[in-house]
């Protein structure tokens, strides 16, 4: 097995086909890093155009895959650093690695990161599923490298995953009081005229499903502060890109609330079978009072009814209010880093390290209520 670092231009354009192949048979589904996705930001994000992968060659098989760019410094400190590219609207880090040869594709790519890391200390990956196939692979490899493994942040976020079916789900982890209040919501939106559900479908036009997300989007508060997708023109043309290549490749799933063929909420999510990763939301905030995102997600859980989908990333924020009381699962993602070869990497990453965990604990000591005075009897 052989590890390169190529240009993403470059492995988009020669090696496709090798691309997708081994984005369908990875040991860790991540449409985050499959080829239509990461292609569209190359493509239309400012300077993604010099983002570069490194790459496990298994003979003509891509074995192992991940974007990479380089950072003159590592949080605060100035320390050179290589990391994978996770860009603001990717919300999964792991690279692609092909079942079965998890550990040879990070030792290969390690490898090629090691000669050509110039003066970067340590590789920096974020957004990784803890405890994962990726995850544990990195491990083993650096520990057979003789090298610290370390996580260096943690958060958990919602996951979707479970054996009941949609119904059974939605009763046994949602509140009956909250069950019985969205229930009454649904009713007086539906005094108001017809409401549906639409799913994208195949033979549908992604351009008129795409001007309707980026629209709703663009109407709520993210368009008055300028944040949403449809108020950039790199943004604009990435999303579309990017559901437009999704769209071609079976990989996408829109879902759309509609009052009178009016979108009142919209999910899009992408499929990676045997997973999936819940994208963006958009709501229209004139009918915030009925909970429109809610309603929408309970729509969502059809997808545990789907035989080749077992699980659904919420790509969410820690603690999210909405998410978190919908969906009863939890998976840790984390940051993780490695140093690089050679004696002088190694005592830069301590050092970088120590300054670090030295920084996280004195600020937990900040944070830290101060214990109850004790009262003796006697005062």
């Amino acid at each position: 097995m052989r590890g390169a670092i190529v240009s993403l231009a470059e492995l988009g354009r020669e090696h496709a086909a090798a691309w997708d192949d081994c984005a369908a048979n990875a040991a860790e589904p991540n449409p985050f890093t499959e080829r239509w996705f990461t292609m569209a930001g190359v493509n239309h994000l400012p300077g993604a155009a010099t983002i570069q992968a490194v790459v496990a060659f298994d003979g003509p098989r891509i074995a192992g895959l991940m974007p990479i760019e380089r950072h003159r410094s590592y949080y605060r400190l100035p320390v050179a650093n290589l990391q994978n590219w996770v860009h603001a609207n990717a919300f999964l880090g792991g690279p692609l690695l092909r079942a079965g040869q998890e550990q040879a594709a990070w030792d290969a790519m390690l490898s090629a990161l090691d000669a050509s890391a110039g003066p970067a200390a340590l590789l920096h990956c974020t957004a990784i599923v803890e405890d994962g196939p990726v995850h544990r692979a990195m491990c083993t490899v650096a520990a057979a490298r003789g090298r610290r493994c370390d996580v260096v942040q943690r958060v958990e976020r919602a996951l979707l995953a479970s054996d009941l079916d949609a119904a059974r789900y939605y009763e046994t982890t949602v509140r009956k009081k909250k069950r019985k209040e969205l229930k009454r919501l649904a009713n007086r939106l539906g005094e108001l005229g017809t409401v549906t559900t639409r799913r994208i479908a195949a033979h549908d036009d992604i351009d008129e499903w795409c001007d309707a997300f980026l629209a709703l989007e663009r109407s709520g508060w993210k368009g008055r502060a300028g944040s949403a997708l449809g108020s950039d023109p790199a943004k604009d043309g990435f999303f579309r890109a990017a559901l437009t290549q999704a769209h071609a490749m079976g990989r996408l799933e829109i879902l759309r609330l509609e009052l009178d063929g009016r979108p009142l909420a919209m999910l899009v999510n992408f499929l990676s079978p045997p997973g999936s990763a819940s994208f963006k939301i958009a709501f229209d905030e004139e009918f915030a009072r009925f909970s429109p995102g809610v309603l929408v997600q309970l729509d969502n859980y059809a997808i545990l009814d789907r035989p080749d989908i077992a699980w659904m990333d919420s790509c969410a924020a820690e603690n999210h209010p909405m998410i978190n009381s919908l969906w009863a699962e939890r998976r840790g993602i984390v940051r993780v880093s490695i140093p690089l070869a050679g004696w002088h990497r190694r005592i830069r990453f301590a050092a970088a390290r120590a300054l670090e965990t030295g920084y996280a604990s004195l600020k937990a000591r900040r944070a830290s209520p101060s214990p109850p005075k004790q009262v003796d009897d006697d005062d």
